[in-house]
Formats: structure tokens, C-alpha cells, sequence
């Protein structure tokens, strides 16, 4: 099978990114999104092989993660670590922390560990913008921040560098400081911010909803999919908790990023629901856009694939070569 030659190469040195590391870097949205995009491509076509999600659940929103994957075509092999714990509004602790460590493909040499959790942000907004770029409308106008928390924030970016058409943004969330901040930032962006205090409100004026509703002891989901425009895609970063079950039916489409992890979206209990079931794939979308998504209401719902991870390791650890950033540890 063939396979293009990675850019990292073998060191006898061991590169560590911190968090401020890979800040600086300042990955383009663009970039990161045709890295995950072409990480599906090679998953499709064997270059990558991974695992999927490895979950040890001690509570709601309360849990550990381990997400491992190799790929001939980058060079490398790369696991995550990642941590979820609950936490309260206003918190500034983060409800997920993680590191990533990465080796080389051929002689398992490690070669760097990053700070997950900007990799992490990256990535997602990504993975979601990478979606949104084969299922939705070609020209939206409003996108609904239901959570407007750090991923908020990644995907206002991912968003409006895909979208330069974006108008408006409309905030809700339990943490009223934490959706001006999101105003604040989407009005630097150039979009006029609206906070709204209603769920339905938000769903009957957005083109694009992202969901990214933290779990939590006692939650009850509370977004009615029949609220959506007829044309809608609501991307579900919480992996659809925080949507009601018995309306998913009003989705004409529902996708994932990797139907061999995923069959349904998720209920607060953290079980899948028994309502709706998915019908396609990132993997095979990557490859076949569908022909009809933008004419109906679409929903993309996903837990993360660790290839996704490690094609944002690889983009990162290259450029802070490139760049010089990052502290060489010995071995």
C-alpha cells in the first residue's frame, strides 16, 4: 500500500509543547480543518489504523480516556490521555484536560508530548467544521452557541473562517459572563452577537447550531430538534445530550464522525438513545460529500476519533520544528 513520508522524522531529543507552545503556533483554522479531513481520507484508504474511544465512566460528565493511532502516511503513533470531571458555572477549571504523546511509526521512538487540551480544542472545532463543510447550506447566515465555553470560542473560529459570509452569532448559556465573552469575541470577529435567554429562540433563527452543553448530575435536555429550520445543521459537540430524544426524528440526516464508535448520539445518561440512529460517517464522507444534506434539517454528533488527534499532533509538532518552539527534553 503506499504511503507519503512523514515530516517529523526520528531525534534523539524528546520535544515537549506546552499549552502557551501550541497558542503560539497559531494553527489556521484552514489548515487544521484539511489536516482532520484528510486524516479521515487516510483512516478510508488504510494509511491509519486506530482504536476506538477507550472509556472508564465514574460519573456524569466524570471519566477518563485513552484514544491510540497510528499512521503510516504522517510517520507517527500517537495516544491521548484525557480527563473529564464536572464543574460548576463559572468555573475556571476546564471539564476536560489531556496529553498527547507521540512516537515514531516505525521504530516506536518517542518523538514530542503535548499539552492536550489546546490540541484538543483545535481538533474538535475542526472536526466540526470539516462536517459542516459537506453538510450544510452553502451560504449561512446565523450560528447558535448553545455553551460558550473554550470549544465555543475554537469553534467561532473554525466557523467563521469557513462561513466569511456569517452575520450573526446568538449566545446561550447558564453562564452569563461566559456568553459575553463569546459576544465580545464574535464582535471583534465582525458578527453582530445577540445572548438569548430561550432555547427555541436560538433554534428558529440559526442556520448552524453547535451544542456543547458539559455533563452533569441532573441534567434534562432541553433543545427540540422540531424547532430547527427546515434546512438546519445542528452539530452536536456534547455528543447530543443536550437534545431532547423523542425529537431527533425531525433530523432527515444523522452523521458521525466514525459509525465504528458511534451508532446513535448520546442521552444524558450516557448510553445511546433508542430514538434515531446514525446513517453515515465522516469516513465515507471525506471521500463522498452528500448529495442532498443541505436540503433538509442534518445533525453531526460525535464523540472524536483519536486519528483526528494525531493529525493535529503531527500539523503541530511540525510546525514548532519549523517555527523553533517547544522545549527539548533529553532522553
Amino acid at each position: 500500500m503506499p504511503c507519503r513520508q512523514g515530516v517529523l522524522g526520528m531525534t534523539d531529543a524528546l520535544l515537549y509543547l506546552s499549552r502557551d507552545d501550541i497558542r503560539a503556533l497559531s494553527i489556521p483554522p484552514a489548515a487544521a480543518r484539511e489536516a482532520v479531513l484528510q486524516g479521515f481520507r487516510d483512516y478510508a484508504t488504510g494509511l491509519t489504523r486506530s482504536l476506538p474511544k477507550s472509556t472508564l465512566t465514574l460519573g456524569p460528565g466524570h471519566g477518563f480516556q485513552a484514544m491510540t493511532a497510528a499512521s503510516s502516511a504522517q510517520g507517527i503513533a500517537t495516544v491521548k490521555w484525557v480527563a473529564m470531571a464536572p464543574v460548576a458555572a463559572g468555573s475556571p477549571l476546564p471539564a476536560v484536560s489531556a496529553l498527547i504523546c507521540v512516537s515514531d511509526y516505525e521504530t516506536g521512538q518517542p518523538l514530542a508530548v503535548l499539552d492536550g487540551d489546546e490540541i484538543t480544542l483545535i481538533r474538535t472545532a475542526a472536526i466540526s467544521a470539516a462536517a459542516a463543510s459537506l453538510l450544510a447550506s452553502a451560504n449561512p447566515r446565523t450560528i447558535g452557541f448553545v455553551g460558550c465555553g473554550l470549544q465555543a470560542h475554537a469553534h467561532l473560529a473554525a466557523f467563521r473562517d469557513l462561513f466569511p459570509g456569517l452575520t450573526n452569532a446568538l449566545m446561550l448559556s447558564r453562564s452569563r459572563s461566559s456568553a459575553e465573552r463569546l459576544a465580545e469575541a464574535a464582535g471583534a470577529a465582525g458578527l453582530a452577537a445577540d445572548i438569548l435567554d430561550d432555547a427555541d429562540a436560538l433554534l428558529a433563527r440559526s442556520d448552524i447550531v453547535i451544542s456543547m452543553v458539559p455533563g452533569a448530575a441532573g441534567m434534562t435536555p432541553f433543545l427540540d430538534a422540531r424547532r430547527l429550520k427546515p434546512t438546519a445543521l445542528a452539530v452536536a459537540v456534547d455528543t447530543g445530550r443536550s437534545w431532547k430524544p423523542e425529537t431527533l426524528p425531525a433530523f432527515n440526516l444523522l452523521a458521525t464522525d466514525s459509525l465504528e464508535q458511534s451508532r446513535a448520539p448520546y442521552g444524558v445518561d450516557g448510553n445511546p438513545v433508542s430514538t434515531v440512529a446514525f446513517q453515515h460517517d465522516l469516513i465515507a464522507l471525506a471521500g463522498a460529500p452528500h448529495p442532498t444534506a443541505a436540503a433538509g434539517r442534518s445533525l453531526f454528533a460525535f464523540r472524536g476519533v483519536a486519528f483526528a488527534d494525531l493529525a493535529l499532533a503531527h500539523l503541530a509538532v511540525a510546525q514548532a520544528r519549523a517555527q523553533g518552539l517547544g522545549t527539548v527534553l533529553p532522553r
